[in-house]
């Protein structure tokens, strides 16, 4: 039985207070902490056991582990357990850079509604001219359309067992993990959203098929406007063209502000352009700490955009791989949202298991305004 005692400090640092003979034996001697401390522990083992007691003004606690099965090593003066740095490698892909640079706009309802003006009020150069003396007007109108969006719904959940965050509140070494995890859901959750502003598999904005986005890739194949880089053709001046092609459209105002396509394709046309003009690409940053290349147009310098969330089929080089790029005039894509534009957490209540329950949910839509004239889809085979 271990007794409130009082040890001085300089003649016995390495005391046996309250312990009996018999004890003593079966009991290895550990330093104290010093005495001018408020609180003071005594570690002693006995039997592949180690206890830890502390004595506090207001506390008394003791705990006890068995060593010889966390041990690694037990012998002579060393015993070894195995520690883990406070850090988790964690290098995980996470958002893309597309989803970041559209622009952001609050949905009108369910669906989001606008409009979108296809030709101005302009008569043709036979029915605008007249006779200075006999002036016969032509009559002109407006045509525009009415558009729609549907909002779809992404939703993640988490839950903290209470047992298991008690225990690594206690054991203190990675304290910060159920925030990194709740923040970690949320990036999951965009993550998920971003693929699918491309990839979502979704056919009709007026008439939803699935509960997905109608992606990028989608819209803008649907509209048309599509071309097909052969095997034998050069990539840059496939993509030349087709810039110039899009800018010299007489009907509306294109202005095309990145091309986008997967890591895989975009290194191909670095390549290109090494090999047959001996150039290197400039770069320009496109998004926090991201500097890419970009390839001079009829547009301007128009960034090479890597985005992984772009699929491609077949092997570079195999003669039958089809690697698709996308001509954006990114303020044309619109993400509409309802209520906030980032993922909002809501905590459940408590259930009988009293796990924590936490839900990731987000709210809203995508729409390629102009998908037939302002965007453009080039499949290159390689």
């Amino acid at each position: 039985m271990i007794r409130p005692f009082a040890i001085k400090q300089r003649r016995r640092p390495l005391g046996w207070c309250g312990i009996n003979k018999s004890e003593r034996r079966r009991t290895a001697q550990l330093k104290l902490r010093p005495f001018g401390n408020s609180e003071r522990t005594i570690h002693f083992t006995n039997g592949g056991l180690r206890a830890a007691i502390s004595f506090r003004k207001d506390n008394m606690k003791a705990q006890f582990v068995n060593l010889q099965s966390a041990a690694e090593f037990m012998g002579p003066g060393a015993i070894e357990i195995d520690r883990y740095q406070t850090e988790i490698t964690d290098i995980c892909k996470r958002r893309g850079v597309f989803g970041q640079r559209i622009k952001q706009a609050p949905a009108t309802g369910h669906p989001s509604r606008f409009f979108e003006e296809t030709a101005i009020p302009s008569p043709t150069a036979a029915q605008g001219f007249v006779d200075p003396r006999n002036i016969t007007p032509t009559l002109v109108t407006p045509t525009r359309s009415e558009r729609s969006v549907p909002l779809k719904c992404l939703v993640s959940q988490i839950n903290y067992n209470l047992f298991d965050i008690e225990v690594g509140s206690q054991q203190s070494q990675f304290a910060y993990l159920q925030a990194k995890d709740l923040a970690d859901s949320v990036e999951g959750l965009m993550r998920t959203h971003d693929v699918s502003l491309w990839q979502g598999n979704d056919t009709s904005l007026t008439n939803p098929t699935t509960p997905q986005y109608y992606g990028v890739i989608g819209q803008i194949t649907d509209g048309g406007n599509v071309a097909t880089v052969h095997t034998t053709d050069s990539i840059v001046d496939t993509l030349k063209s087709t810039v110039a092609q899009m800018v010299a459209n007489s009907s509306f105002e294109v202005r095309p502000t990145a091309i986008y396509s997967n890591p895989v394709l975009l290194d191909l046309i670095d390549r290109e352009m090494k090999q047959d003009f001996n150039l290197v690409l400039s770069s320009t940053e496109v998004a926090a700490g991201l500097k890419v290349k970009t390839l001079s147009t009829q547009a301007g310098e128009l960034p090479l955009i890597p985005e992984w969330s772009i699929p491609y089929t077949g092997v570079p080089g195999s003669g039958s791989a089809v690697l698709p790029c996308y001509i954006i005039s990114e303020d044309m894509i619109e993400y509409h949202w309802l209520t906030n534009p980032t993922p909002r957490v809501f905590q459940l209540g408590t259930p009988s298991s009293l796990a924590s329950q936490m839900v990731v949910v987000k709210f809203g839509g995508v729409v390629v305004k102009g998908a037939s004239y302002a965007h453009y889809k080039v499949n290159i085979n390689r």
